[in-house]
C-alpha cells in the first residue's frame, strides 16, 4: 500500500468531510455567483435579456444533464479518481470563462464547468455515504452537506457581489482556479479510492437525456424571445419530448443504465426527487429575478445586492441544522410539508413587489423562503437517499443532484418565458423609457414569483401523500424502551 493510500485510509472523518463539503460549496457557488454579475456581463459581452439566462443555464444544463453519467463513471472507475478529474475540468472551464471576450466563449466555459461538476458532485456525495454509515452519524453529515448545498447558492450571491464590484465580473470565474487546484491536491491525499464496479457506460442514455433537456430549455427560451408558435421553439419542444421518451426506453433495455429505474420504485424516494426538482425550479427564479430587481429597479450596487441576500443565507444555514437535529424526533414529513408551506408564503410575499417597493418588502420574502427551505432540504435529501443499495449509491447521488440541476435549468427557462410574456403584455406606465422598462420587468417578475409559489404548493401536496416514518423501539438497559438508531428511510405501503 502506498503512503498516499495509507494516509487516505487513516484520515479523520472531519478532514474527509471538509474536503467533500468544500467541493460541494465550490460547485454550488457557481450556480448563483454569476447572478449578481449578470448586468455587467450583459453590458460587457452584449447578451440579449433572454439570452442572458443561458449564462446560468449553460452550467446547470451540462451539470444536470451529465450527472447520471458522472455518477456511473464514479461507480466504474473509482469515485476519488472521477472526483479529482471533475474538479480539474471545472477549474479549466473557470479559466476559459474568465478570459472570454465573446458570448460564445463564456458559454463554452460555463458548459465545461458544468461537465466537471457533473463528474465531481455525485462522487462527492457517494464518498460521504460510504464514509458515514446510515444512522445518526450520516444524518449529521447530511445536515452539513445540505447546509452547504442550499447555503452555498446564497453565499454565491454575496461573493459574486464582492468580486464584481471590487474587481471585475471575470473574477466570479477566476476565483475557482486556486480553490480547484488545492482541492485536487488535498483530495488525492485525504480521500480513499473506492473499489471499481464492473459494467459499461450508458452513452445512449447520457446523450438522449442531456440533449433532450437542452432542447426543452431552448424551446422555452426561444418562446420567450419570440412567441409560443415560433417554429424553432416548437421544434425544441418536440425534439426534447421525443429524446426524453427515448431515454426512458433506452434505460429499460440498457444492461448498465445510468439511471436504474428501480430507484423510482420506492414511492417516498421518487416523491422526494420530484419535490426537489420543483423546489429548485422556484429557487432559481428567485435568485435570477431578485438580483435584477435589486440592481435595475432599486439601484443597488453589485456588492449591496450580494449582502441583501445575507438574511436568506443565515436562515438557510441555521434552519437546516435545526432540521437535521429535529428529524429523528419530529420525523421527515412534518419538516418537509411545514417548511415548504412557509416557502410558498415567502414567494407569495415577493409576488406583491412593485417598482415602489422597499427592501423591507424583499426582506420579508427572503426570511420566509430561507426558513422554509432550511427546514425542508435536509429531510428531502435524506428521503432521496434512504434505503439505497451500496451498489446504487453513485446512481442515487447522481439522480438527487440531477433533480436539483435539471429543476434549476428547466424551471428558470419556464419562469423567464412566463415573465417575458407578462412583461410584453404589461400596460405602459411611466413617462421615460427607463420607467416603462422597469414597470414591465416588475410585472414579469411578479408573475414568475406567483408561478414559483404555485410550484411549491404542488410540491407540498405531493409530499402530503407520503406516509410518516414508523419508529422502531428496542430494549435499553433491560427495562426502558428508546428510539432505535434513526433509519433515513420512510416506510410506505
Amino acid at each position: 500500500m502506498s503512503d498516499i493510500a495509507r494516509t487516505a485510509r487513516t484520515a479523520s472523518p472531519a478532514l474527509v468531510l471538509a474536503v467533500i463539503l468544500t467541493t460541494q460549496l465550490m460547485l454550488m457557488l457557481d450556480m448563483t455567483i454569476v447572478n449578481v454579475a449578470l448586468p455587467d456581463i450583459q453590458s460587457s459581452l452584449g447578451f440579449t435579456p433572454t439570452g442572458l439566462s443561458w449564462v446560468v443555464n449553460a452550467y446547470t444544463l451540462a451539470f444536470g444533464g451529465l450527472l447520471l453519467l458522472g455518477a456511473r463513471a464514479g461507480d466504474l472507475l473509482g469515485r476519488r479518481r472521477v472526483l479529482m478529474a471533475g474538479i480539474g475540468l471545472f477549474t479549466l472551464g473557470s479559466l476559459v470563462g474568465g478570459f472570454a471576450e465573446g458570448t460564445g466563449v463564456l458559454l463554452v466555459g460555463r458548459a465545461v464547468q458544468g461537465v466537471g461538476a457533473a463528474l465531481a458532485a455525485p462522487s462527492a456525495l457517494a464518498l460521504l455515504m460510504g464514509r458515514f454509515p446510515e444512522g445518526r452519524e450520516r444524518a449529521r453529515a447530511l445536515g452539513y452537506f445540505s447546509a452547504v448545498s442550499i447555503g452555498g447558492s446564497a453565499i454565491g450571491l454575496i461573493v459574486g457581489g464582492m468580486l464584481t464590484q471590487w474587481a471585475s465580473w471575470r473574477w466570479v470565474m477566476f476565483v475557482n482556479v486556486p480553490i480547484g487546484i488545492a482541492l485536487v491536491l488535498v483530495a488525492r491525499v485525504v480521500l480513499a479510492e473506492t473499489q471499481p464496479h464492473r459494467g459499461r457506460f450508458d452513452l445512449a442514455g447520457a446523450l438522449t437525456s442531456t440533449v433532450g433537456m437542452t432542447a426543452l430549455v431552448y424551446g422555452f427560451v426561444r418562446a420567450a424571445e419570440t412567441s409560443w408558435g415560433d417554429a424553432l421553439a416548437v421544434g425544441g419542444f418536440v425534439v426534447g419530448g421525443v429524446l426524453l421518451a427515448t431515454f426512458v426506453l433506452v434505460e429499460l433495455r440498457a444492461p448498465s443504465p445510468i439511471t436504474p429505474l428501480r430507484l423510482f420504485a420506492d414511492r417516498t424516494r421518487s416523491t422526494a426527487l420530484g419535490a426537489r426538482l420543483l423546489l429548485m425550479s422556484a429557487m432559481a427564479g428567485l435568485f435570477f429575478f431578485l438580483t435584477q430587481f435589486l440592481q435595475d429597479v432599486l439601484g443597488y450596487t453589485p456588492l449591496a445586492t450580494g449582502f441583501a441576500f445575507l438574511p436568506i443565507t443565515v436562515m438557510l444555514l441555521v434552519f437546516s441544522q435545526v432540521s437535521a437535529r429535529s428529524m429523528e424526533r419530529v420525523g421527515m414529513k412534518p419538516l418537509m410539508v411545514g417548511g415548504l408551506s412557509v416557502t410558498t408564503v415567502g414567494l407569495l410575499v415577493l409576488a406583491q413587489l412593485d417598482a415602489g417597493s422597499s427592501y423591507l418588502h424583499v426582506l420579508g420574502g427572503l426570511l420566509l423562503f430561507g426558513i422554509g427551505n432550511g427546514l425542508a432540504f435536509v429531510p428531502l435529501t435524506a428521503a432521496g437517499l434512504a434505503g439505497v443499495d451500496p451498489a446504487d449509491a453513485g446512481a442515487a447521488s447522481g439522480l438527487l443532484n440531477a433533480a436539483q440541476q435539471v429543476g434549476s435549468a428547466l424551471g428558470l427557462a419556464v419562469l423567464v418565458t412566463i415573465a417575458e410574456n407578462a412583461a410584453r403584455g404589461a400596460a405602459v406606465v411611466g413617462t421615460t423609457p427607463e420607467a416603462i422598462a422597469q414597470h414591465a420587468f416588475v410585472v414579469g417578475a411578479e408573475r414568475a414569483f406567483l408561478v414559483g409559489a404555485g410550484l411549491i404548493a404542488v410540491t407540498v401536496a405531493l409530499l402530503a401523500t407520503i406516509r410518516s416514518p414508523r419508529r422502531r423501539t428496542e430494549e435499553a438497559d433491560g427495562t426502558a424502551l428508546r428510539p432505535a438508531e434513526p433509519e433515513l428511510a420512510l416506510v410506505v405501503d
